[in-house]
């Protein structure tokens, strides 16, 4: 397992491409509880933080499709470093003016979250030409995963400690320089300044007109949902028990349980379509989610967030490659721009949704948001089963192999692996 993660990170740009994009999607990965703690801490209510958190990941979730298609017509640095300067200063806006003037709070987060940098999608578009082989795309997907979730395990720790040693205010502002760092070592790399996409079809409709990307976003947007409400829930399970690092425990316990599931799928190569494979890891998900509302004492509840978190990696890698499959040629950060924006959407419902209902039924409530939000991912993927798994619409809407996704670069069956038995 090592020496094969250890294979792909030496490959050449592979760890400065991970690392800068680690970087630079910090501020991304932590806003919600960034926001919260700091509307908590000038007074504001759950309510409040609840609606502001929803403002920026709805703004996040227009703003990653629009700039993933500008990226695949311009190239990445004209797109990504304009665009992470202008979120980072949204953000500081919002954190040195406070809620004083409220229209002023939810412009600057609104522009935060609009301008907020296509990393995600950026580099899965960057690791075919980067690492060549398909065994090492199909790890580099697994690992992105993890390095996602160690965005989530490190992200809100980090939150935390600025919390503590300054101030709500200084962690937002600390954060966001950060990602616009991160965001820049990326765009000045040799890969991504050289990275084009592959010609496409002109459609208003850009990588939506295939049905089986929408039947997936529309599952992981109740994914995005579950997360959003855990962001929220941990905070007021926190403020139950009086100390405000015990939700940083709990969002760090989900993203070490995802870190390690993560780092585990990625160690093999998996037969077989990942369609009926990516129903199982979101079952497995969905209960891993609902314990987490009985809202047991401190150690119990971390360990149940551990446990909930070990999926999440998986499903992700292994939606990575359905995505690979059903996106139309010359769309591919667009595509994996709409997987991001699917969870900013859901997320923004979910702690737009959770803050009344943690203020009538507690943080055991809240919880059990999450846990519902589970279950309707899988009811989704369960009642698109057909579309998901029928092959890519060509030309004329005839039906061909999926092979003929943009990033199956090789003629492999499945998008990025080796064999037409491997995803």
């Amino acid at each position: 397992m090592a020496t094969g993660y250890a294979d792909l990170l030496r490959a050449k740009h592979a760890m400065r491409l991970l690392a800068g994009t680690l970087v630079g999607r910090l501020p991304n990965a932590t806003a919600a509880l960034g926001i919260v703690l700091f509307v908590r801490a000038e007074g504001g209510s759950y309510t409040l933080a609840g609606v502001l958190s929803a403002v920026y990941g709805v703004a996040t979730a227009v703003g990653q499709p629009s700039l993933g298609r500008a990226v695949d017509l311009l190239g990445q640095p004209r797109v990504m470093l304009p665009s992470a300067v202008l979120s980072a200063l949204g953000m500081g806006v919002f954190a040195v003016a406070g809620l004083g003037v409220l229209p002023l709070a939810f412009a600057a987060v609104l522009v935060a979250g609009l301008f907020t940098p296509p990393l995600e999608g950026g580099l899965r578009a960057l690791w075919p030409n980067v690492l060549k082989r398909e065994d090492r795309v199909h790890a580099a997907y697994a690992l992105d995963a993890v390095a996602q979730e160690l965005m989530f395990a490190v992200g809100p720790l980090l939150v935390t400690l600025l919390v503590a040693f300054w101030n709500e205010a200084a962690a937002l502002l600390v954060i966001n320089a950060l990602g616009v760092l991160g965001a820049l070592w990326v765009v000045v790399s040799p890969p991504s300044r050289e990275w084009r996409s592959a010609p496409r079809e002109a459609h208003w409709l850009g990588a939506l007109r295939s049905r089986g990307l929408v039947a997936l976003l529309g599952a992981f947007f109740f994914v995005g949902l579950a997360l959003g409400t855990i962001a929220v829930a941990a905070v007021a399970y926190a403020d139950d028990h009086g100390d405000s690092l015990i939700s940083s425990y709990l969002l760090s316990a989900l993203g070490a349980g995802a870190l390690v599931g993560g780092i585990l799928y990625g160690a093999r190569l998996w037969a077989g379509a990942p369609e009926p494979r990516l129903r199982i890891l979101v079952a497995a998900l969905a209960a891993g989610y609902l314990p987490l509302a009985l809202t047991p004492g401190v150690a119990a509840m971390t360990v149940l967030a551990g446990v909930s978190g070990l999926f999440l990696a998986p499903a992700l890698a292994c939606a990575f490659v359905v995505v690979d499959r059903h996106a139309p040629r010359g769309t591919v950060t667009e595509a994996f721009s709409w997987l991001v924006t699917t969870f900013g959407v859901g997320a923004a419902a979910g702690t737009g949704l959770v803050g009344p209902v943690i203020e009538w039924g507690g943080p055991g409530a809240g919880f059990a948001v999450a846990g519902l939000g589970g279950v309707a991912a899988l009811a989704v993927l369960l009642a698109t089963r057909r579309v998901l798994d029928t092959p890519a619409a060509g030309p004329g809407g005839a039906s061909v192999p999926v092979a003929g996704s943009e990033n199956d670069r090789n003629g492999a069956a499945d998008a990025g692996f080796r064999t037409g038995h491997q995803a």
